[in-house]
C-alpha cells in the first residue's frame, strides 16, 4: 500500500477534532486512507442504497451502532445525517470519533459548515504526488511516463493502462456527478466541453470563447466549470494583485488536477506521443502547478497560489505566498537549461525587490542546482518546493 503524506496531518488533527472530513476526487484514495487510520473502527459506505436508507430512516440508531466512531464514506449522499452527527459527537465529547469522506464540494461543504462548524477539520486528498510515488519506489521511469500515467492510485495499485481506466472513470463518476448536480441531458455536448477545457489547460480561461466553441451559453459554461471544480477535475489559478505600474491580466488560468486524465482527454494514446505534442508545455505546466498544490494541501495549508502577467506579456507562472513575501516559480518543460529560462524570474526579482523570496525554476530535467540565487528543481523534486526555505 502507498503511504499518503496527508496521513501525518490526519492523525494530528484527530487529536483536536471529533470529526475529520476528507474530500477530493473520486478514486483518489480517500477511503483507503480513512480505513488505514481507522483500521479498528467500523466502515460504512453511504453509496450503498440499503445503508443510506437505514441512515436516513433512523439516524440515531444508525449512529448508536458505532459507539467508538467510524468511517462514513461518501457522506454527501446523506446530508440530513449531519445534524444528528453533530448531536452525537457533542454528547460524546471525545476527539477523533468519525472520519467522513466526500467527492463533491457542492452540498457537502455547505451541509458540514452548517451542522458541524467547529467540530470538523478538512483534508483535501488529491491523486498521488511525485513525492509519494518516490517514497514507495514506484515513480514512472521518465517524465513523459509520469505525465501520461498521472497520479490516480489505480494506475499503480492495479496497473491498469490509462486508456482502459480513464474512459470508465469519466463515465462512472464524472458524468454521473454532473447528472446529479445539474441534470445535464446532452452528455455529448458536456463531453465536448470537458475536452475543450483539456485543450485550454495551462492557459487563460475565456468563458465566452469556450462557450462559443462548444455551442452553449456563457452561463452554462460557467455552471459546468463550477461542477468540474467541485468534483476536483480542474481548478483555476487567479492572477495576483501585485502591480509594477503595468496593466495586469485579470482572467484566471485553467488547470487539471491530473495529467493522466488530461492526456486521455486530449487523445494521447501513449507516453511517446508527448515528446512532440504541441501542448506538451501546457501539460508539463499543469503537472507542476498541480504538484505544488498537492504539497501544500498534504501539509494542511491553503494553496495560496497565483500567477502574474502584465499586458506586455511578462509573466511568472506561479506566485506562492510566503508570509508577507512572495516566492516566484517559473515552469519550463525542456530538459536542458538555457539562459532564457531565467530571464522572467530575473526581471521580476528586480521589480519585486524585497517582496520576493526563494525564486525557483522548475524544469523537465532531473538535476537540481542553484543559478545566481535562483533555485533549480527537476520535475522529480517538486516535493521540495517550500516557501519557508
Amino acid at each position: 500500500m502507498i503511504r499518503r503524506d496527508a496521513e501525518t496531518l490526519l492523525r494530528n488533527l484527530l487529536q483536536s477534532f471529533p470529526v475529520i472530513t476528507i474530500t477530493g476526487p473520486r478514486q483518489s484514495g480517500k477511503t483507503t486512507l480513512a480505513k488505514t487510520v481507522f483500521a479498528d473502527k467500523p466502515y460504512v459506505s453511504l453509496e450503498d442504497p440499503d445503508v443510506r436508507r437505514m441512515a436516513l430512516d433512523d439516524p440515531r440508531s444508525f449512529l448508536a451502532r458505532m459507539p467508538a466512531g467510524g468511517v462514513l464514506d461518501e457522506v454527501q449522499r446523506t446530508p440530513e445525517l449531519l445534524s444528528y452527527l453533530q448531536t452525537h459527537v457533542d454528547a460524546d465529547g471525545r476527539m477523533g470519533l468519525f472520519l467522513l469522506t466526500g467527492s463533491q464540494q457542492f452540498g457537502l461543504l455547505s451541509g458540514i459548515t452548517q451542522s458541524l462548524a467547529g467540530r470538523t477539520a478538512f483534508i483535501e486528498l488529491l491523486p498521488l504526488s511525485v513525492g509519494e510515488l518516490a517514497d514507495s519506489g514506484i515513480t514512472p521511469p521518465g517524465l513523459d511516463d509520469m505525465l501520461f500515467a498521472g497520479g490516480y492510485p489505480a494506475m499503480y495499485d492495479r496497473r491498469i493502462p490509462p486508456r482502459n481506466w480513464f474512459p470508465a472513470y469519466v463515465t462512472a463518476y464524472v458524468e454521473r456527478d454532473v447528472r446529479q448536480l445539474l441534470k445535464v441531458q446532452d452528455l455529448e455536448t458536456f463531453q465536448r466541453f470537458v475536452r475543450l477545457c483539456a485543450g485550454r489547460s495551462g492557459q487563460l480561461l475565456n468563458l465566452s470563447s469556450l462557450a462559443t466553441d462548444c455551442g452553449i451559453t456563457h452561463n452554462t459554461a460557467k455552471a459546468w466549470i463550477s461542477v468540474l471544480e467541485s468534483s476536483y477535475i480542474l481548478f483555476q489559478l487567479r492572477p495576483h494583485h501585485v502591480n509594477f505600474s503595468k496593466r495586469l491580466i485579470k482572467a484566471p488560468k485553467l488547470y487539471f488536477f491530473d495529467t493522466g486524465l488530461l492526456c486521455w482527454l486530449l487523445g494521447i494514446e501513449e507516453a511517446g506521443q508527448l515528446a512532440t505534442h504541441p501542448l506538451r508545455g501546457n501539460i508539463f505546466e499543469t503537472f507542476a502547478v498541480a504538484e505544488i498544490v498537492k504539497t501544500r494541501l498534504n501539509r494542511g495549508e491553503r494553496s495560496m497560489l497565483h500567477f502574474w502577467r502584465d499586458s506586455n506579456g511578462n509573466e511568472i507562472d506561479v506566485l506562492a505566498d510566503a508570509g508577507t513575501k512572495l516566492m516566484p516559480i517559473e515552469i519550463k518543460s525542456g530538459q536542458t537549461l538555457n539562459r532564457e529560462y531565467f530571464a522572467g524570474l530575473e526581471r521580476w526579482m528586480i521589480h519585486a525587490g524585497e517582496q520576493a523570496v526563494h525564486p525557483t525554476l522548475v524544469y523537465g530535467g532531473i538535476e537540481c542546482q542553484e543559478h545566481k540565487g535562483i533555485r533549480v528543481l527537476g520535475w522529480n523534486a517538486l516535493a521540495g518546493i517550500d516557501p519557508d526555505r
